[in-house]
């Protein structure tokens, strides 16, 4: 059985759990499809997405990125009907989760490979009620029921992930059941909120930007991508030694 799951931590998490059953194995999709465009997100070498994220990621930290994992993702979701195991996908109140969870339906298609869903979330899509497969203790996550997903579900789901996968957005939201999508004007506006005439340390901007967050989950670098964006365009001002990242560098906005 393949466990499908967003990002390393939730890996980490469920990894406890998965070493008991020695026939199934973890996959870990790191490509956050909350942000960015998606139109080429299936058709390696995936160029448009790769620029984005490499627009996203500062220069200091390039060593860090890998873009290759988009085209094996996609050559590894492209083989799934042909393969012989069943497939399990955890996901909860994240955007990119839910991304993920229509992505392989759309994937698999009609094959007669057998699907589960693990639904980890509480429904709630504010910050404090909301809940991804990340932030469960290992305890938590075996305490969840596997639901099989109907072919009726894996239809509607694939439908989802084409009409995602066709726009021009490069913002989703998770709320209240539902992707919504958007433009980048979400999360900098609540970055200019943040921000005044007085000086603030970027990572206090930052972390209040991502924790206001509303159906999807920022993470740090692209919030402090914005806030580059933001300052080449002259709406706010910053400051300091990126050397090494943005843990001394300083925001306001302009005079």
């Amino acid at each position: 059985m393949w466990h499908v799951l967003c990002g390393d931590v939730a890996a980490r998490q469920l990894s406890p759990l998965i070493k008991r059953n020695g026939s199934a194995q973890i996959k870990v999709l790191r490509d956050d499809l909350a942000v960015g465009p998606l139109q080429d997100v299936d058709m390696p070498p995936c160029a448009a997405r790769a620029a984005f994220w490499q627009a996203v990621w500062p220069e200091e930290a390039s060593a860090e990125l890998d873009l290759g994992s988009l085209s094996s993702d996609v050559r590894w979701l492209q083989a799934l009907p042909q393969q012989p195991y069943s497939v399990t996908v955890w996901h909860g109140d994240s955007a990119s989760e839910q991304l993920m969870l229509a992505r392989v339906a759309f994937w698999l298609g009609e094959s007669p490979v057998s699907v589960q869903e693990v639904k980890c979330g509480t429904g709630e899509s504010h910050t404090g009620g909301r809940r991804a497969v990340s932030m469960c203790a290992p305890a938590q996550l075996a305490a969840f029921v596997p639901q099989a997903v109907s072919m009726a579900r894996r239809q509607q789901l694939a439908g989802h992930w084409s009409a995602q996968r066709a726009s021009a957005s490069v913002l989703r939201c998770w709320r209240a059941g539902q992707l919504l999508a958007g433009g980048y004007e979400v999360p900098d506006a609540a970055l200019m909120a943040a921000c005044d005439s007085a000086w603030r340390p970027l990572p206090a901007v930052m972390a209040a930007v991502m924790e206001a967050a509303d159906g999807y989950f920022p993470t740090d670098y692209f919030v402090y991508w914005r806030a580059r964006v933001l300052a080449a365009q002259g709406q706010v001002v910053i400051e300091g030694d990126a050397g090494k990242g943005y843990s001394g560098l300083r925001v306001r906005r302009p005079a």
